[in-house]
């Protein structure tokens, strides 16, 4: 018998001709993620950010102080600012415009040059460029010299030479940009809040600077004026200025806005050093929780970096050493360590330097080494002297730091207990959990339900081979305030704990979390939302890299079952439900009120059959929003919660 074999192809050589030379733009649109972070809402609105941070930079030049934000029809963004203008004349090396050079090739800009900015907030000088190839159609103005340019741009490439179309006695740019829907398959959706939360904070950073947002979305006027600032003209529509001279030290009372001060002055220091520009504002809170932003030439480091690394060493050092010198920490007394000092605080460290160098282009962590020593430094010694200087203040803030001690200290013997407890009785699971047969935690699901009811139900409906279920009873405890030992009290928060198998605190390990979904499955009614939210404190204030790490979901069971005769249809909102009705004709239609109420094979249908169920996917967009959000409903401060439920009712969705 003779057997046939395929000869396989003939490899192609790897030789120069190999290798793919990506022109001008092209690589942006290729690997658009290397430059944006991300195609989807985050990755859109850094195109803001981008060029935004032009405008900031002019101000922090000293040459522009005021900033507009406009969005308009159709998706187009418009950023304007009175600086000096992107330069227009021919460019010696390119032989075309300057402005045709910035807005049409990476690393062109005036970021490398300490003479034009000595202190900016772009590393790569692609900014510009990067919204240009990402942008179906972009328009920039300049306002310079007495005459008004324009440049029109069709996917990164210029329609035309730079013209002068008229006269002007203003100074400044517009950039008038459209996202290519091709590249954001998502959509052009802006936000408005994630956009204003971002200019107010630029704003607090950059004194004396007005910066401006202005909502045209729904305007039906073209806005075809090429004066700088719209705000004038748009009248009728949303807008938002923001103006503030007191810097970082507004900023903290802003955060603080809705928490109760240990002391009363806010620490705050601005100084250089070494070339380094070092602003620091803090002030403690009665909260368990910290709160530390950081900024790099006016641009947020969510992931922190040498400045950061710097901030704390010179906190954890200076307090020990009043403490001690106060005889406030007593001889006896161990020394604070740094999540002792950090329990409580809020604070925002920014650095301004001319060399700077960011972790990757989404500038999320500062790597620049000469930060660390500058800012210990200048702040270490500043605190020291704040503290001298205000002793109320340090008392305060000492004893708030030696509580910190003592409940770090009691919490590690609660929680020593049960993981001590946990490994004699050979790790041994919840009674209550119904555990899967299958060990993959890439397959595992565990259902987090209300009730012993709906838990039941679950573990009759469930695929025992990939679905835990764990029923807890009522409401658990809100952790928002509370210790690490008070949680590990609550047998509900401690079941949950050792289900997930990550242990928590300073022994969290991700690697062990034994289900790699982990679903909250709560009725839906009032107490259903209010357990869920409790759920999803406890995630976000303890477990925080299980929601970064996408693992956690909701649940969304039906709101109606539609029956006529043998069929039968379900519906997850008013809106399906008027569509299956005219579907069906007249029917009898069942109001779910709670998961209980459903018999195991709807509830295996509608909310747990991986084929046909609907889950939320939870991610965090905006932590200081969602951090702000939490310390709102669910901390202490009675007011704010009830201003907060006051003005955002007509957004609740009620089954009365």
């Amino acid at each position: 018998m003779v057997k046939n074999e395929q000869k396989e192809p003939k490899k192609k050589a790897y030789d120069a001709s190999s290798i793919t030379v990506l022109e001008g733009l092209e690589p942006v649109r290729k690997r658009p993620g290397m430059y944006i972070g991300t195609t989807g809402p985050d990755g859109l609105h850094h195109l803001v950010w981008e060029i935004f941070d032009n405008a900031r930079d002019e101000a922090m030049a000293d040459r522009c102080d005021d900033i507009e934000v406009a969005l308009l029809p159709n998706g187009y963004v418009r950023i304007a600012d009175n600086g000096n203008g992107i330069p227009v004349g021919i460019h010696p090396k390119t032989k075309v415009s300057a402005l045709e050079t910035i807005m049409t090739t990476l690393h062109a800009g005036g970021k490398f040059d300490n003479e034009a900015y000595k202190v900016s907030g772009g590393l790569h000088g692609v900014g510009a460029s990067v919204v240009n190839a990402l942008s179906e159609h972009t328009k920039v103005v300049v306002h310079q010299d007495g005459g008004m340019h324009i440049q029109e741009y069709k996917i990164g490439k210029p329609v035309a030479n730079v013209k002068k179309i008229g006269t002007s006695k203003e100074h400044g740019t517009i950039v008038l940009f459209k996202p290519d829907i091709t590249i954001f398959k998502e959509g052009i959706e802006w936000n408005l809040e994630k956009i204003t939360t971002h200019l107010r904070q630029q704003a607090y950073l950059v004194k004396g600077v007005r910066v401006s947002i202005v909502d045209a979305r729904s305007s039906s006027d073209a806005f075809q004026t090429e004066k700088i600032f719209l705000r004038e003209y748009a009248l009728g529509v949303p807008s938002m200025t923001f103006y503030f001279e007191g810097g970082l030290k507004s900023l903290v009372a802003f955060y603080n806005s809705h928490q109760t001060p240990v002391h009363k002055n806010i620490f705050y220091i601005d100084r250089e050093l070494d070339g380094v520009n070092v602003e620091v504002a803090l002030q403690y809170v009665d909260d368990i929780t910290s709160r530390i932003t950081a900024f790099a030439n006016n641009t947020y480091n969510s992931e922190g970096g040498t400045h950061i690394t710097g901030f704390k060493t010179a906190l954890t050092r200076s307090l020990n050493t009043y403490g001690r010198n106060a005889n406030i920490l007593k001889e006896k007394d161990e020394n604070f360590t740094g999540d002792d000092v950090l329990e409580g605080i809020t604070a925002v460290v920014s650095v301004k330097l001319s060399e700077i160098q960011f972790e990757g282009q989404t500038k999320s962590k500062l790597g620049s080494v000469e930060a660390q020593g500058a800012v210990a430094t200048v702040f270490g010694e500043a605190l020291g002297a704040f503290l001298e200087e205000n002793p109320d203040d340090a008392r305060s803030i000492i004893n708030k730091v030696l509580l910190a001690l003592k409940a770090r200290k009691a919490a590690k013997a609660a929680k020593d207990s049960v993981l001590r407890k946990g490994a004699l009785e050979g790790m041994t699971l919840p009674g209550k959990l119904a555990d899967c047969q299958t060990k993959s935690a890439e397959e595992g699901e565990l259902f987090i339900v209300e009730g012993d009811s709906a838990g039941g139900t679950a573990k009759m409906g469930r695929d025992r081979r990939i679905q835990a279920i764990l029923p807890l009873r009522g409401k658990i405890l809100n952790v928002e305030r509370a210790r690490l030992d008070k949680m590990l009290a609550s047998e509900q928060v401690k079941n949950l704990v050792v289900a997930l198998g990550t242990a928590i605190g300073d022994v969290f390990d991700i690697s062990k979390l034994r289900y790699h979904k982990l679903i909250i499955a709560t009725d839906a009614d009032v107490d259903g939302a209010h357990i869920r939210t409790l759920i999803l404190t406890l995630f976000y204030r303890h477990f925080k890299p299980i929601i970064d790490g996408g693992f956690v979901y909701i649940a969304q069971p039906p709101l109606y079952k539609i029956s006529k005769g043998k069929a039968v249809a379900y519906a997850y909102s008013d809106k399906e439900k008027d569509e299956a009705l005219k579907e069906m004709g007249e029917s009898s239609v069942q109001r779910y009120k709670g998961l209980g109420e459903m018999n195991a094979s709807e509830l295996w249908e509608t909310t747990m059959d991986p084929a046909r169920r609907v889950l939320k996917h939870v991610h965090i967009e905006d932590a200081e929003a969602a951090d702000r959000i939490f310390d709102i409903l669910m901390g202490s401060d009675v007011a704010s919660r009830k201003a907060f439920i006051q003005s955002n009712a007509k957004l609740a969705n009620l089954d009365v």
